[in-house]
């Protein structure tokens, strides 16, 4: 356990590196939600046919070799790219530093689907002869393979895993980073989450024989979140890696700080596969601002998980009522709206997207809300338009996923 200073037990984001499908900056990505525009775009996937997507566009080469992307995977290569740019944008001098030292967890929904789909594809096209099985099919689906490609690729000799956590795995990663980062385990970690979802026909075609695929004549206007219009979930794919830091080390070297992660919890439902339950919900938030050392009237925005789908829409505005009950003051907002669901990363994106509002004094709004769904209505939802000259102090970012895995961080002004 680190002891000394209450400093080093406070654990602050310094980088921010991600890709999504509003651009692969978080000036981009901020630009684009104030902005209100849309990056759902049609998309076309084999067996499915024509869908719609959120599609990530990034130099893959930037920091791989053509032959390090063509042996590992999608995945993997979404996590080398941002946590590069995370390092970069951290200002660290990465040459001198002790690579034992260094963490990487990585948050994910799945892995390994990609690269298995498009194996068991090519087979079949020679008859199913194994000899034409890939000798890379083990290390590229092994469940750490995103962390462990950014290990290699760096040269970090820390310890790395990846936490399978749904759609709550871009918040667990942040949590597990926080996690070792107090216990002594390490002195930077490498923390957030990926997806590579859009590369399986799989998940589209499972969202899809559920009901709970998202459709509409205009991409853009396919996630809405809370609409009565809602029919379902736009699939993306994205990554967001955040190097964390003790405020101690941060302060001394003179890192410019994003925001101190003050509190989090997780905890699980237990009642039903895919249907939420907004009790766990509302507890799971509950506590996160408790161990925050704060009261739900002190949270300035909410950046909600919701993803447009009938029940999950409505189980969730129950718990931030249950939570937040009459509070005039905590605005609501949602990024799915934007650009899609984008699994695995989607709490890391969501909460990389809201960060800036500490600095520009602006809370994003949230897309598509025409008609919201009485069950849904949250009267301090933003809508149409950001909401301007806001003084933000405090953000909880909510991540739920399938199994009735729940996850909520609290991010604070430094």
């Amino acid at each position: 356990m680190v002891s000394g200073s209450p400093d080093q037990q406070r654990i602050v984001i310094t980088g921010i590196g991600l890709t999504s499908p509003l651009g692969n900056t978080l000036a981009d990505l901020r630009a684009g939600l104030l902005a209100g525009r849309s990056g759902v775009e049609p998309y076309e996937i084999r067996y499915v046919g024509k869908t719609l997507a959120g599609v990530c566009r990034f130099e893959e080469t930037r920091f791989q070799s053509r032959k390090d992307v063509r042996r590992g995977t999608r995945a993997g290569c979404i996590a080398v790219y941002c946590s590069n740019d995370a390092i970069l944008d951290a200002g660290l001098p990465w040459s001198d530093l002790d690579k034992s030292r260094v963490g990487v967890y990585i948050g994910l929904t799945e892995h390994g689907n990609v690269e298995t789909e498009n194996e068991v594809y090519e087979l079949s096209q020679y008859d199913h002869d194994i000899k034409f099985w890939s000798h890379h099919h083990n290390p590229r689906t092994v469940a750490n393979n995103p962390a462990g490609e950014v290990t290699i690729n760096l040269g970090i000799t820390g310890p790395h895993y990846t936490i399978g956590a749904a759609c709550a795995a871009g918040n667990a990663g942040l949590i597990q980073g926080a996690q070792m980062l107090r216990l002594g385990e390490v002195d930077y970690a490498l923390a957030g989450g990926v997806s590579e979802s859009i590369r399986t026909f799989g998940i589209f075609a499972s969202f899809k024989s559920q009901g709970a695929l998202a459709s509409h004549e205009d991409p853009t206007k396919a996630s809405r979140p809370f609409d009565k219009a809602r029919n379902g979930i736009v699939v993306a794919e994205g990554g967001c890696m955040y190097l964390l830091e003790r405020y101690s080390d941060a302060r001394a070297r003179g890192a410019k700080i994003y925001g101190e992660l003050v509190g989090y919890a997780m905890n699980s439902d237990a009642t039903d596969f895919v249907l939420p339950n907004p009790e766990r919900q509302a507890e799971c938030m509950e506590k996160a601002i408790r161990t925050a050392g704060l009261t739900p009237d002190q949270i300035d925005i909410v950046s909600t998980h919701a993803t447009g789908t009938s029940g999950g829409d409505v189980q969730e505005a129950q718990a931030l009522r249950r939570v937040f009950r009459e509070n005039e003051r905590t605005l609501y907002n949602n990024s799915k709206s934007f650009f899609g669901h984008a699994m695995g990363a989607a709490g890391a994106l969501e909460l990389a997207g809201n960060l800036p509002s500490f600095a520009d004094g602006a809370c994003h709004a949230t897309l598509n809300l025409t008609d919201p769904e009485p069950e849904c209505d949250l009267p301090r939802m933003v809508r149409d338009t950001p909401r301007e000259g806001v003084r933000v102090d405090t953000i909880l970012n909510n991540s739920f996923g399938m199994l009735g895995i729940n996850s909520s961080v609290v991010i604070k002004r430094v």
